[in-house]
């Protein structure tokens, strides 16, 4: 929301850059509506000057899957701009240089820079090992050299308050935008019900209304970011789909426990209600047994 103003994208790839590209300069936002085909859409991404084509994204949890996601993505994006039967042309086609960066801003700690690359995901092949060159003899005596022919790399900037203050001090949004953080975390710590969520982050955002941060873009997008605030993001959510998993295991894991420890003591003939007080199970459970 922040950055989808052409301007503020446009300071925003300069400060990331080192560029100084003018608001003369052609720009299109091209944020895809829907990728993946399950509703998922990418945060921000834009053609400048009709060379390169720019996917930030915004991470408050560590995914060392982006640059997965980044692929997807800019094959999305380049089967749009493409008419399938220029495919097919004589004449080769010339697409916009893609650049991948990613700001995080989660609690678990990071890097103030690092690059996450595409074939960090790919399978090690049979007989390689780290450390041994990624050179390999094959027996009709040639040396093949293990180099990717896929590869996408993605700079990662961690835009916690603090981290990156180069930047920060470059960009007033983005140092900003890190300040809002805060100041919501610091309101919602300890909360949990929806009620009292709520009204910390009204109180969030009031105050950083009184102290000029994000000031314009809150008094206008209030009740828009009260919503956002409110929303599970998908990485939340699927953090929390896998603790309740694990929470289950826990608990199934617990429970076969019980049942075998049961079974041992009834080989030792103790009475039924000594092995029910003495694993926590009902009676009728150990009677089954």
């Amino acid at each position: 929301m922040l950055f989808s103003d052409q301007n503020k994208l446009r300071e925003l790839y300069n400060t990331i850059t080192g560029s100084s590209y003018s608001k003369e300069t052609p720009m299109t936002i091209n944020t895809l509506q829907e990728t993946l085909g399950i509703g998922l859409k990418n945060d921000i991404s834009f053609t400048i000057g009709d060379k390169t084509i720019v996917l930030i994204e915004h991470q408050s949890t560590i995914n060392p899957n982006m640059p997965i996601r980044f692929l997807l993505y800019v094959a999305a994006l380049y089967e749009k701009m493409i008419l399938r039967k220029e495919l097919y042309a004589e004449r080769g086609l010339e697409l916009p240089n893609p650049e991948f960066y990613l700001f995080y801003n989660g609690k678990a700690p990071y890097p103030e820079e690092t690059t996450l690359r595409l074939s960090q995901a790919f399978k090690k092949r049979a007989g390689i090992e780290e450390g041994i060159p990624d050179v390999v003899e094959t027996n009709i005596n040639f040396c093949t050299n293990l180099q990717y022919n896929l590869e996408l790399e993605v700079k990662v900037y961690n835009i916690n308050l603090g981290h990156n203050k180069r930047l920060m001090a470059k960009n007033r949004d983005l140092g900003e935008f890190a300040k809002f953080v805060e100041i919501v975390r610091e309101k919602q710590a300890g909360l949990t019900k929806k009620e009292e969520l709520e009204e910390a982050f009204r109180l969030a955002i009031k105050e950083c209304i009184e102290h000029n941060i994000l000031r314009k873009f809150l008094e206008t997008h209030g009740e828009e970011v009260m919503k956002s605030l409110l929303k599970i993001t998908r990485e939340e959510y699927i953090e929390l789909r896998l603790e309740s998993a694990r929470e289950i295991g826990k608990e199934e894991g617990l429970a076969k426990a019980k049942l075998e420890t049961a079974r041992k003591l009834k080989t030792m003939r103790l009475s039924l209600s000594q092995i029910a007080e003495a694993t926590g199970l009902p009676i009728e459970e150990v009677e089954k047994l």
